[in-house]
């Protein structure tokens, strides 16, 4: 059996180049080589292509999505995603606390896409947590109910235990966490996004039993979210809100 310690983050060269997309207010010529030029300094930039009439940027490359964001945040301008691989081919599961000691439960976000016909990459964040060690794992159901204890068990970790496939594809890996209360982490796993969507994501320093009123342990279910040019939308029709409008609420309540 892997230990979840033993798993590693992958890099630029093991994963095959993407495309990201993202609402980025842009005014003139000289905004777009800016956020561009931040972009090329990350690692795993291929190509950036930016719209005024849009307000788009499309990404290629193997850049996790939030180093993306925070790169475009660092020329002053936010960014907001709006789709990531080829249609059905992306996920996201927003991550939360059910301790009732904290006002705000929602912690952390993970952004999921397969890049290639077995593979899909997990941008986990989580910030306002206690410094340490924390394991992420897929489990099997996403009953959330009851917090992490309702999710059942690590995915695939029956069958791993029976012989049958080693090591569990539900193992995702560990991500630190700093004094700041804020960690992330990029990895990858030999899985497709319809066999993930509907189960749970657990990120907890705790490895077995739970404990529902502990702030640190964070769930979420995993639901599709759309591809590269799947989602224009730039007012809900439900809310009748700006997708900047809701990116602010979505700022205030902890995501990132």
């Amino acid at each position: 059996m892997v230990a979840l310690s033993d798993v590693e983050t992958p890099t630029p060269s093991t994963i095959p180049p993407f495309q990201t997309t993202f609402a980025v207010h842009l005014s003139c010529e000289d905004c777009i080589k800016d956020v561009s030029s931040s972009l090329f300094k990350l690692s795993g930039i291929k190509s950036v292509n930016a719209d005024l009439q849009s307000q788009l940027v499309a990404v290629e490359g193997t850049a996790a999505p939030s180093a993306v964001v925070a790169a475009i945040q660092s020329t002053g301008r936010d960014a907001i995603l709006r789709g990531s691989g080829a249609p059905n081919s992306a996920a996201v599961c927003i991550l939360e606390t059910h301790s009732t000691s904290v006002k705000d439960p929602v912690r952390g976000l993970v952004r999921i896409v397969q890049v290639a016909p077995t593979l899909s990459i997990f941008d986990v964040g989580i910030r306002g947590v206690s410094p340490g060690t924390y394991f992420a794992t897929i489990r099997e159901s996403g009953d959330i109910s009851a917090g992490p204890e309702s999710t059942g068990k690590v995915w695939e970790a029956v069958q791993e235990a029976k012989g049958l496939r080693t090591p569990s594809r539900g193992i995702l890996g560990t991500l630190e966490v700093g004094k700041d209360g804020v960690g992330s982490v990029f990895l990858d796993k030999p899985v497709r996004v319809w066999e993930l969507v509907g189960r749970s994501i657990v990120v907890s320093k705790q490895r077995g039993q739970f404990d529902q009123e502990d702030p640190d342990t964070l769930v979420g279910v995993i639901a599709r979210s759309a591809g590269v040019w799947e989602n224009d939308k730039t007012v809900c029709s439900c809310t009748g809100k700006t997708v900047w409008e809701e990116r602010k609420e979505q700022v205030d309540r902890g995501m990132l």
